[in-house]
């Protein structure tokens, strides 16, 4: 059976070295690959090749004007075509630098196909800057679609915290720093180094041998993935402090205010390079909201009902790895309703942003005046969500 693995990632130089050694160490390898870059002239270009050079080269035309829905349709059916004719072992789809390996994924296991690996690759002297730039990806000539509204910082900060394997470059320019930010933003992944000459074809070091091809071999869950990045049961980094980077999880059982949280929020998102997890605002105390911030920029939004304000007969519709989620944040006054965000970057001042954070919360005496109360507390969020 054919096996597919997804390698992504903005850091194009990186991608294509880790492509290069799959090429290298998988026997029956192609790489498909859909430049989105021509987009704007009404057409994708998608290439085929292997090891020897290119197979194939041929145009799909855009598909409601989208280069993303472009390339949903034509990738399945030329996966499918791969697997049909039985001469190759394994599929590497390299993404075009913008796309998100989350939603590759699932339109290739949605089609029948299996996916045994997703890697992004990274640089990681560059993963600062990257989940520092604010810029539109319009504005680089990197949008997936006339209406794509991401920037660059938040679509790098989806593509490396979806991957459980990293392909690391072997950069002259990353210092322990950089190198300690990238495992602390995703501490679970499995890191693979690439060295230079991958990207000219060339045999991978003897002290690896293989390991990105093993990893590419390994196994992949769409759900499980899809599930470990959800704001309810996301699996978050935990606390860390080393190299000059920090990461402060940050854990209360209070509702926030929301007045005094939207006046924090440009101190609180810029206080860290990327930030995010659940949090509770006491006006919409049964709604579970999302915090996502990087580059500068935060995105809020509704996760859905915190289980606690659920009745009895809807948890069984609940997954259970959401209900396992819950359970280790359960309260016996207000279920699993609670705040959980974590702030990982250099030069973090974790006693300014504690105390920063805990100013926002509702005090005693707002607390104690309950639920009632709380909802008519100034919607301060209603554009943010909007509402």
């Amino acid at each position: 059976m054919l096996s597919v693995v997804i390698v992504g990632g903005l850091h194009a130089d990186a991608r294509k070295a880790a492509v290069e050694r799959l090429l290298a160490d998988v026997p029956a390898s192609v790489v498909l690959h859909h430049d989105l870059a021509t987009a704007a002239a009404g057409t994708v270009v998608r290439t085929v090749r292997d090891a020897s050079g290119l197979l194939s080269a041929e145009e799909a035309p855009l598909v409601n004007d989208c280069a993303c829905c472009a390339l949903r349709e034509d990738l399945v059916p030329e996966l499918r075509r791969l697997a049909d004719d039985g001469a190759t072992r394994l599929a590497i789809v390299e993404l075009w630098d913008s796309v998100e390996p989350k939603a590759m994924a699932e339109v290739v296991t949605a089609g029948g196909l299996m996916v045994t690996g997703v890697i992004t690759a990274v640089d990681p002297a560059l993963v600062l800057p990257y989940l520092g730039n604010g810029d539109d990806l319009a504005e680089r000539g990197l949008a997936a679609a006339a209406t794509d509204q991401r920037t660059i910082a938040d679509t790098f900060a989806r593509q490396l915290e979806y991957a459980p394997v990293l392909a690391v470059a072997d950069s002259e320019e990353a210092d322990d720093e950089d190198r300690e930010l990238l495992t602390q933003l995703h501490p679970t992944a499995r890191q693979v180094p690439i060295g230079p000459g991958d990207l000219a074809g060339a045999a991978p070091p003897a002290s690896v041998p293989g390991s990105l091809a093993q990893a590419a071999l390994a196994g992949f869950d769409v759900e499980a993935a899809a599930a470990a990045q959800h704001p309810a049961c996301a699996l978050l980094p935990a606390e860390a402090d080393a190299h000059g980077v920090s990461t402060l999880v940050w854990h209360r059982d209070r509702p926030f205010h929301p007045e005094r949280l939207y006046e924090a929020l440009e101190d609180i998102t810029c206080a860290a390079a990327r930030s995010r997890g659940r949090f509770w605002l006491a006006d919409r105390p049964d709604t579970l909201l999302h915090w996502d911030a990087a580059g500068g920029a935060l995105c809020v939004e509704s996760a859905g009902p915190w289980l606690a304000s659920l009745p009895d007969a809807a948890w069984e519709m609940v997954p259970p790895v959401r209900r396992a989620a819950a359970a280790l944040d359960w309260h016996p006054e207000h279920g699993d309703c609670c705040q959980h965000l974590v702030f990982t970057s250099p030069a973090l001042d974790r006693d300014g942003l504690e105390r920063l954070l805990e100013s926002c919360l509702l005090t005693d005496a707002e607390y104690a005046a309950g639920r009632t109360a709380w909802k008519q507390l100034p919607p301060a969020f209603d554009t943010l969500l909007e509402v």
